[in-house]
């Protein structure tokens, strides 16, 4: 149900209709339930002038009163556009066919559509005039691109982390701390490849201190490592001596 009007408007629409009497009839369904014209009965009984009534004819009575209130009311475009598209909801017509009957801009009603079904509460504020229509469109792709952007990092999560995904969905971990969890381990694994590709690229180093290991050239060179260095390269060289010894026998 559409607001009453405010005090005074409320008064210069008595003043109206004092003056020039009541120009439309108000509108009643069959059964005497008022329909349209709260405003001008209101406006009537200030003024001291009988009102005049008229039935409803239709089969769409909510759709009427939405219009109907749409025509007469000082409402913005967006407004306008909004509470068509929750007639279109109710009724069921094509975006397309409404639009033609109701000489509305259709890029506005399909934005107000748009609004209403991806954020039904910015549509209740734009029909209250709270909100504008634009407004209420930018905070929905907001809303919409922030949703996406979660669904792409728990989608990331679970392929490179169930463990971590499967925390997050039985509540024990948010997915901003497993996120960044997995930022960790990723981290990590970086290092020691990176840590192990200098390994392997030097590896030939290895090699010709293994084939020479009594040399007084590889004695320097352990001689000058850190101890737990120095202890790890000779167990490597002996691992990489076993190979050579064999080559040699044979």
């Amino acid at each position: 149900m559409f607001p009453m009007l405010a005090e005074d408007e409320l008064h210069d629409l008595a003043e109206d209709i004092k003056a020039h009497g009541l120009l439309e009839p108000i509108v009643r369904d069959p059964d005497g339930v008022l329909l349209d014209g709260r405003n001008r009965l209101a406006a009537c009984e200030r003024a001291g002038v009988e009102p005049r009534f008229t039935t409803y004819e239709g089969t769409d009575q909510a759709e009427y009163i939405w219009l109907s209130n749409v025509r007469r009311r000082h409402i913005s475009a967006g407004q306008r556009a909004m509470i068509q598209a929750m007639v279109l909801s109710r009724s069921g017509h094509s975006l397309r066919t409404h639009a033609k009957l109701h000489d509305v801009s259709r890029s506005r009603l399909s934005l107000a559509n748009t609004v209403l079904q991806s954020a039904p509460d910015l549509a209740e504020q734009v029909r209250n005039g709270k909100l504008s229509l634009d407004a209420a469109a930018g905070i929905a792709r907001e809303r919409k691109a922030k949703a996406a952007a979660v669904q792409a990092a728990f989608d990331h999560l679970r392929a490179h982390a169930p463990d971590l995904a499967a925390r997050v969905t039985e509540g024990d971990l948010a997915l901003d701390a497993a996120t960044r969890e997995l930022g960790q381990r990723q981290a990590a694994v970086r290092r020691d490849q990176e840590h192990l590709t200098a390994i392997a690229e030097r590896w030939d180093t290895l090699r010709e201190l293994a084939r020479e290991p009594d040399s007084l050239h590889t004695h320097q060179v352990l001689d000058g490592l850190a101890p737990d260095h120095r202890a790890l390269v000779t167990r490597l060289i002996a691992g990489e001596t076993k190979p050579h010894a064999v080559e040699q026998a044979a």
